[in-house]
């Protein structure tokens, strides 16, 4: 079976910590949580600094941003590489709860 690509997920250091504490993710993104968009939003590697840029180029928190860094064969649940449009750029959703032992790594973003 061949591996799958690392998927990447930008969020603030403390809704990260708090989700290492509780053993999953469930933010969906800036502000959205799982329950309420559906699924959790990731990127590739190349889509993430545009990504970044669209939720968080205005941030001006108190965490400092860090990307997740997610091994997509250890979440358990469906991950689905989908377009917002039609024909348009495909992105990875995780549709359900982030298992804290799927992210491999934490980068620092910024």
């Amino acid at each position: 079976m061949p591996k799958l690509p690392r998927i990447f997920h930008v969020t603030e250091r403390a809704l990260w910590e708090a989700a290492h504490e509780r053993g999953t993710y469930e933010m969906s993104t800036r502000g959205r949580t799982l329950v309420e968009e559906g699924f959790i939003h990731f990127s590739t590697r190349e889509q993430l600094p545009r990504v970044a840029e669209l939720l968080y180029g205005d941030y001006a928190g108190p965490d400092e941003l860090v990307v997740l860094v997610v091994d997509p064969a250890r979440v358990g649940v469906p991950v689905k590489y989908e377009a917002v449009r039609p024909g348009g750029e495909e992105f990875p959703h995780v549709y359900g709860p982030v298992p804290v032992d799927a992210v491999v790594d934490v980068e620092p973003w910024g």
